[in-house]
């Protein structure tokens, strides 16, 4: 089965940084999208950054633009999100997303458990 595990995830003092790790199983890694997300208490559910099957490409929210670096590791199912320079903003639970199938009809969105960070004096 498709499995997401986030972690690195926890408190940071704001202008710090941490390293997310996203672990994927069940799928052919290398061939797919890979994406973070963030949540924040009473806000909906942000695309913050996505990255191409090769890593070749990226792309970011605005508001993250400039501090935050997404990056793959296909050997190892692994995708990061090393975020610098963190705002209190930046507090969210962040998730591990990749879409699945060819036919857009056929194609579903899976998330990992999510992991927590909060930016805060």
């Amino acid at each position: 089965q498709v499995q997401l595990v986030e972690s690195g995830g926890g408190l940071v003092q704001p202008g710090g940084s941490l390293r997310l790790s996203c672990v994927a199983s069940g799928f052919t890694f290398s061939r797919n999208t890979m994406s973070w997300y963030r949540q924040a208490p009473g806000k909906e559910r942000e695309l913050v950054a996505v990255i191409t099957p090769s890593g070749g490409s990226t792309n970011y929210a605005d508001s993250v633009k400039g501090r935050f670096t997404i990056s793959r590791d296909n050997a190892n199912n692994t995708v990061y999100l090393q975020m610098n320079s963190l705002k209190p903003e930046d507090t969210a639970v962040y998730y591990c997303n990749v879409d699945l199938g060819k036919s857009s009809i056929a194609r579903r969105t899976y998330w990992g458990q999510g992991t927590q960070v909060t930016v805060s004096s």
